[in-house]
């Protein structure tokens, strides 16, 4: 795995006397975001290691996306709920962009909700984050916006090697990876919601818009693409 000049030097500075060592697990496919200790996002800093995900750029532009989508429908101090929230990447760039939105950020892991904490603190920011299992917690508070980029690789597909390093349990989903879109699209029958954004799959987009359509009525569809030109992105608005 080859590494940026800037990230070498950063390495230099912080592995002084373990810098070949370093260099070594780089080329075992070791995350060099791990060994810095952090990533910027949307412009913010965020601190990672191996408790969660590394914030990859697709997801930006979900943050991007849904902002828009925000201000397109006039939600003034939208309520936000993040579900799946790892490092807090999301629902912090969030905060900071949207400076009256009231955010709640839920994750399984309580080491992940560690690092989340860190990151909220960092970039001084108010999120109320809650440890829950969205699989067997139903959502009973209605939200403005609900946002999430859940576990969605199935578990027979193949992955990038480095991403053996990242937590498992927040990559893989049974049902083809749909397993936790259905849990929230199943929540959305029971609450009061402006927009639900996704972050999925490239190949997810027929399955879940058919999904959709059988459990959600007077709703609307939004598919977008990234820019590789790969399905990636899915809102759901609520008419």
């Amino acid at each position: 795995m080859k590494i940026t000049k800037n990230d070498y030097n950063l390495l230099k500075n912080l592995y002084p006397d373990n810098l070949e060592e370093c260099l070594e697990k780089i080329e075992n496919d070791y995350p060099v975001q791990y060994l810095i200790g952090n990533v910027s996002f949307y412009g913010y800093p965020i601190i990672v290691n191996e408790d969660v995900l590394i914030p990859r750029f697709e997801t930006e532009y979900l943050v991007e996306k849904t902002i828009a989508y925000i201000h397109k429908l006039n939600i003034n101090k939208p309520t936000i709920l993040d579900i799946g929230t790892g490092s807090g990447c999301i629902a912090i760039t969030l905060a900071k962009e949207l400076k009256d939105a009231k955010i709640t950020a839920l994750d399984i892991s309580k080491k992940a909700l560690a690092i989340a904490k860190k990151n909220i603190k960092l970039n001084k920011v108010l999120i109320k984050i809650k440890k829950v299992d969205i699989l067997n917690t139903p959502i009973k508070e209605n939200y403005d916006v609900i946002i999430s980029n859940p576990p969605y690789i199935a578990l027979n597909e193949k992955v990038d090697p480095a991403t053996k390093f990242e937590p498992q349990q927040a990559l893989f989903a049974n049902d083809n990876g749909l397993e936790y879109y259905k849990c929230i699209i199943n929540n959305l029958k029971n609450i009061d919601f402006k927009i639900c954004a996704f972050e999925i799959g490239m190949t997810q987009k027929e399955a879940l818009c058919n999904y959709i359509n059988n459990t959600l009525s007077n709703v609307k569809i939004d598919c977008q693409k990234d820019y590789n030109n790969k399905d990636r992105y899915l809102f759901i608005i609520n008419e």
